[in-house]
């Protein structure tokens, strides 16, 4: 009987451990899924240590995408930036193949990111974000990959997903308008920018707390690096001031805590490689770039990952949060 057509499968973890046990040369590991999401994610463990298996929907990650990745974080660790890094197996491999039901899956392995996520951190913890963050962008700032990776700009951004989306606001043309018009006002906001201020290179483009642990010690590790991509570095400072922006929108903290916290970060930042004003000055604009980018993303993996939330009435959130992102800013 033939296989019926497959759109996405998910790998069995028993079969994973006895392939990575004989591809590493690890023993007595287990293998169980943690994540189904973007990309199918793994826990590989034994008594002594821990590894995460990453494993890409075609769908979302190119062969030569991935390999991007792998290249940038490889430079990053080699030139000791706090990230988690890809692991070569026995052969001196660092990509899998998996001849799955849908075709051909890639999957990496990483070193294991010790410790857990902190939202709430202390300023022990911010000055250490903000120098790692720094010595990050210090190196992403002077490399070129040797493989392609998505530029950050304000058609990948908000031009492009902006249009995409439009057939999802059919029941909703007062919040796509408000888009719409914000995205011209936004573009129009970024091109009078002096971008020789600016500093560009490779950012991370998803640098928000479920992306780094620290352990008990503060040590720092940075992970996820899957939407990685060349822009303005002042995307990562940026989406770090959304993440406060939510903790304050929500009312964990307030609006003098989350701009209190967001200064210990970028006064340590600023030890270790400069931040111009205007950088900060873009951070509402690039902010609403985000948001959209992400109705884009969530929009073109609908099938694959966000059926089951993607409708109306998170769309509708989604534009009313998109509102008092900008109106936070007095825009």
């Amino acid at each position: 009987m033939d296989i019926f057509p497959t759109q996405y499968s998910t790998l069995s973890s028993i079969a994973l451990n006895g392939f990575l046990s004989e591809r590493y040369g690890f023993i007595d590991t287990s293998c169980r899924l943690l994540i189904r999401n973007v990309s199918d994610t793994y826990l590989v463990e034994n008594r002594t240590d821990k590894y995460i298996f990453k494993i890409y929907r075609d769908a979302h990650r190119k062969l030569d995408e991935i390999k991007g990745e792998v290249e940038l974080l490889t430079i990053l660790a080699d030139k000791g930036a706090k990230v988690s890094y890809p692991i070569k197996d026995i052969r001196g491999d660092v990509i899998q193949a998996f001849n799955a039901a849908e075709g051909t899956r890639y999957g990496v392995l990483f070193t294991y990111a010790m410790g857990k996520v902190v939202n709430a951190m202390n300023n022990e913890q911010l000055v250490v974000l903000g120098r790692e963050m720094a010595v990050i962008h210090n190196i992403t700032a002077n490399i070129e990959l040797s493989y392609r990776r998505i530029v950050f700009d304000t058609d990948t951004t908000i031009t492009e997903p902006i249009k995409i989306i439009k057939s999802v606001f059919d029941e909703l043309p007062d919040e796509y308008a408000y888009l719409t018009d914000t995205a011209k006002e936004v573009i129009e906001k970024l091109g009078q920018f002096d971008y020789s201020n600016f500093s560009y290179g490779y950012c991370h483009y998803d640098f928000l707390p479920k992306n780094f642990h620290f352990d008990g010690d503060n040590n720092i590790t940075f992970f996820d690096f899957d939407f990685a991509g060349k822009g303005y570095l002042a995307n990562d400072i940026t989406i770090l001031y959304i993440h406060y922006f939510l903790e304050a929108s929500s009312g964990k903290i307030t609006r003098e805590e989350a701009d209190s916290a967001f200064a210990v970060f970028v006064e340590n930042y600023r030890k270790v490689r400069p931040l111009h004003y205007d950088e900060l000055k873009s951070i509402p604009y690039l902010g609403f770039a985000f948001w959209v980018f992400y109705l884009g993303f969530q929009y073109d993996n609908f099938d694959d990952w966000s059926s089951i939330f993607f409708g109306p009435k998170f769309l509708k959130d989604r534009v009313a949060l998109i509102k008092r992102w900008m109106e936070w800013f007095e825009i």
